[in-house]
């Protein structure tokens, strides 16, 4: 080595030792200027740089860069550092907070900067990490800030945890409130999970002070800013406006439409000019349309609105050819049982009143003869086309079987006809469709009383009758039962003489006399005082005696009948000289009774073998 260099050598280390020493402080990593001859290298290495009086001056200086943590206790922080999974917080402790990025999940708008309260937990734990909490803090001051904002309606922001029944659960301040589904947006909510996991403000508006609930509501900040727009367009609604609104919500009674804070009602009456089974037919939620003010109360709240009056009405474009007679073809869109209404155009309808969908008479209901959605052919019977009103009629797409009612049902022309219905006083019967005919019921027997049709015939039972009477005008027939046979009455006029005896049963009994049951079928009347038999004593029900008829009206039908009469006649006439004659003659006048009588069992139940009795009898007669 040269001379020069360690010359140089020498130099550099003087100077290096003129230097003062630059010590690293083991407390705070701080540099430390020290004079080389100052240095204190025992109390280096004890800890202690630059003397007692500097570590004091070092010790001081550090306690005021470090604020007083108590822990247990809240403080403000500063966000300094923001990664997905920690949010780092500065507090000015000797080291800085870590906190899961999850605790300020209902603040996605946290950034670098921002403050936060924490709650100190540890203030160094075994690593020498400080321990905090933003969670817990946010839990100690919930109860008074929800209070404040409360009473204050103060907005506040929420975190929407999940969705509960019958509504969500809201991270208000650290505290689960519940916003109920009314109370998230003025519009109906179709879809509750939308909101989940979003971050919202709101409003405190209930809170249970013993239960700790709180009630928070969305829709509170939105009708406040709406108010305003509501305002302004009621003060310039009129009626006839046409305005643009969006489908809020549907019902089976009409539409409701946001005209911008406010809202109007489309009954379902008014969305179109055509039968509407269901609004959905014509609108969908959300859609935008432009609507009609058909009125309004007068604080306007209660706004009616239309959407067919935006276009022509159909009975405005109806054919104007179209008139009475004419036949037409329409679709059946509602059934009552008066009627069916038929649809011959968009928008333009009929009535077919049920008694225009037959010839007949009997009371029917409409859905017997058409059901809704079948198209059917009809006549106009009535158009009214300022009234916008029109009547249908199918039963004229067929003749009137009523025009040729005297030919085709001549009186005393015989038919089948079918039982239709009962009355007390006789049966309805059909001949055909739309011709009905009535039997009175003293024309169902000419022997047997009738009380009524049910012991005669029943319903949808054939009868054959016979045209009595027509009244064309009034499209009745009177029709007739034992015409069918011949009166018997003429017969039994010849055969129940007054004065013949005949046998007969006591087939009823009442305090006004007694009826007997005599041949052929024929009833007799006997009062109680011709009951009373020759012994003094009187018949009895279901006794077989003779009587004697002691009147006869073929017109009333009556025969009146007495027992008595018999053996009283004949204590009168009996006298010596010509008791052998009359009883000869009595036994002759009995004799023939008898053979007629006789004759008559033969054909019993045959009424009409009355003719060939009769025949006989006038024989008798001329031959005497």
């Amino acid at each position: 080595m040269s001379t020069e260099n360690l010359e140089n050598q020498e130099l550099e280390q003087d100077e290096i030792i003129l230097e003062p020493e630059v010590i690293i402080n083991p407390v705070t990593m701080g540099a430390v200027s020290v004079a080389p001859e100052e240095f204190d290298w025992d109390a280096f290495e004890e800890g202690a740089v630059g003397g007692e009086a500097a570590r004091k001056e070092l010790e001081a200086m550090y306690d005021k860069t470090l604020s007083t943590i108590v822990e247990n206790e809240v403080v403000d922080g500063t966000v300094v550092a923001i990664n997905k999974r920690e949010v780092v917080v500065n507090i000015g402790s000797k080291s800085e907070g870590v906190i899961s990025a999850s605790e300020f999940r209902y603040n996605d708008e946290l950034k670098v900067g921002d403050k936060v309260e924490v709650l100190v937990e540890t203030q160094e734990d075994g690593n020498g990490q400080l321990i905090i909490s933003h969670k817990r803090a946010r839990s100690l001051r919930s109860w008074d800030r929800v209070n404040e904002a409360l009473d204050k309606s103060e907005v506040v922001k929420g975190y929407i945890k999940c969705r509960t029944k019958g509504g969500m659960i809201v991270d208000v301040f650290g505290i689960e409130a519940f916003l109920p589904g009314s109370q998230i947006d003025v519009k109906p909510i179709r879809d509750y999970d939308v909101y989940v996991n979003k971050t919202m403000e709101f409003k405190v508006v209930k809170i249970n002070q013993e239960y700790k609930n709180v009630v928070v509501s969305h829709k509170a900040l939105i009708e406040a800013e709406l108010e305003i727009q509501k305002q302004d367009i009621i003060s310039k609604l009129e009626k006839g406006q046409v305005l643009e609104g969006t489908v809020k919500n549907i019902t089976s009674y009409g539409v409701f439409i946001d005209l911008g804070g406010v809202d109007g009602l489309i009954h379902i009456t008014d969305l179109s000019w055509g039968r509407v089974t269901h609004p959905e037919e014509i609108v969908q939620l959300d859609q935008k349309i432009n609507v009609v003010i058909l009125d309004f109360d007068d604080n306007k709240k209660r706004i009616a609105l239309g959407l067919k009056q935006l276009s022509t009405h159909p009975w405005d474009g109806l054919d104007a050819n179209l008139q009475v007679g004419d036949k037409v073809t329409g679709k059946v869109v509602v059934m009552a049982d008066y009627g069916a209404f038929v649809e011959i155009a968009a928008g333009v309808e009929g009535l077919i009143h049920v008694s225009e969908m037959s010839w007949s008479q009997h009371l029917r209901s409409a859905q017997e003869f058409m059901k809704v959605g079948e198209d059917v052919e009809a006549v106009i019977l009535t158009l009214d086309r300022d009234e916008r009103k029109m009547s249908l009629g199918i039963k004229q797409l067929n003749s009137d079987p009523w025009g040729n009612i005297d030919n085709k049902y001549a009186i005393g022309t015989k038919h089948t006809a079918k039982v239709r219905n009962f009355t007390t006083f006789g049966i309805f019967v059909e001949l055909e469709e739309g011709i009905d005919g009535l039997v009175h019921i003293s024309d169902l027997s000419w022997t047997k009383k009738v009380k009524h049709p049910a012991e005669f015939t029943q319903i949808g039972a054939e009868l054959e009758v016979v045209v009595l009477e027509i009244d064309k005008d009034n499209r009745r027939l009177s029709l007739g039962h034992k015409q069918l046979e011949e009166n018997p009455w003429d017969v039994f006029e010849t055969i129940f003489k007054v004065g013949s005896e005949h046998e007969g049963t006591v087939i009823n009994m009442n305090e006004k006399g007694a009826v007997v049951a005599l041949e052929y079928g024929v009833e007799g009347f006997v009062t109680p005082k011709h009951m009373v038999k020759e012994d003094g004593t009187s018949g009895v029900l279901e006794e077989r005696m003779m009587f004697k008829v002691i009147d006869f009206s073929k017109g009333s039908k009556k025969i009146i009948l007495s027992h008595s009469r018999i053996f009283e006649d004949a204590r009168e006439t009996a006298a010596p000289a010509s008791a052998p004659k009359k009883k000869s003659s009595g036994n002759s006048n009995s004799q023939n009774v008898q053979n007629t009588q006789s004759e008559a069992t033969t054909t019993l139940g045959d009424i009409s073998g009355l003719e060939e009795l009769k025949a006989r009898m006038v024989a008798d007669e001329k031959k005497k």
